[in-house]
């Protein structure tokens, strides 16, 4: 099967190292992100946000708290992808538009909205974890966009958390789920790892 989206899951790997002289401008950063929303979220939430770290003295602050990889400077864009808590009042706000287009009926929006609030209401877990998965898809989409624009991603984990919060301004029901750097690759990278067999990872019953 001959498909652009299998083609970039076949290619994509992780990129170490990066052209630091390579920059990508402020429509491309849009047009990224505005891809990484096509992502799933649990009831449309959409509970993310996305900051694009591509100067050099904000770059420089978020290296010093990300273990001082190389990458986050090098790189043309650092994204702290942030996960927001599950929020079932957003709702209405969120779906409007799909109510607006006619394919949820206005009633459903109640429903909706009650489901959500007694899956997440009072459970600050649960939220948490929302936001980490919202964020996931997000980062991945993100990555993906990136690949076949022609250009390396690096998913991190490697960075203080509430130190990144602080400095980047991030609400009380922000959470900085990872980093994802975005740039051109320089051709010394290694190529994809090799993966596990299927065989030890599926079972199918």
């Amino acid at each position: 099967m001959n498909s652009p989206v299998l083609q970039a899951l076949e290619e994509r790997r992780t990129t170490n190292l990066y052209d630091a002289s390579h920059s990508i401008d402020d429509a491309q950063i849009h047009e990224l992100v505005r891809l990484a929303t096509k992502a799933p979220t649990s009831f449309n939430l959409q509970n993310w946000r996305f900051i694009a770290v591509r100067t050099p003295d904000a770059k420089a602050r978020l290296r010093a708290l990300a273990w001082d990889q190389a990458k986050v400077t090098d790189a043309s864009v650092t994204f702290i992808v942030c996960g927001q808590l599950a929020d079932h009042s957003v709702l209405p706000e969120r779906l409007a538009p799909a109510v607006e287009a006619g394919f949820i009926p206005p009633a459903l929006l109640a429903v909706l909205e009650g489901a959500a609030k007694g899956l997440y209401a009072g459970q600050p877990q649960l939220q948490h974890d929302e936001a980490i998965r919202s964020a996931t898809f997000g980062a991945s989409a993100l990555m993906m966009a990136a690949q076949a624009m022609g250009w390396g991603s690096t998913p991190m984990i490697g960075f203080d958390g509430p130190a990144v919060a602080q400095a980047f301004g991030l609400a009380d029901n922000e959470v900085p789920a990872l980093l994802v750097a975005v740039g051109a690759a320089l051709p010394e990278n290694w190529p994809q790892k090799p993966r596990r067999p299927v065989e030890q990872v599926l079972e199918l019953v």
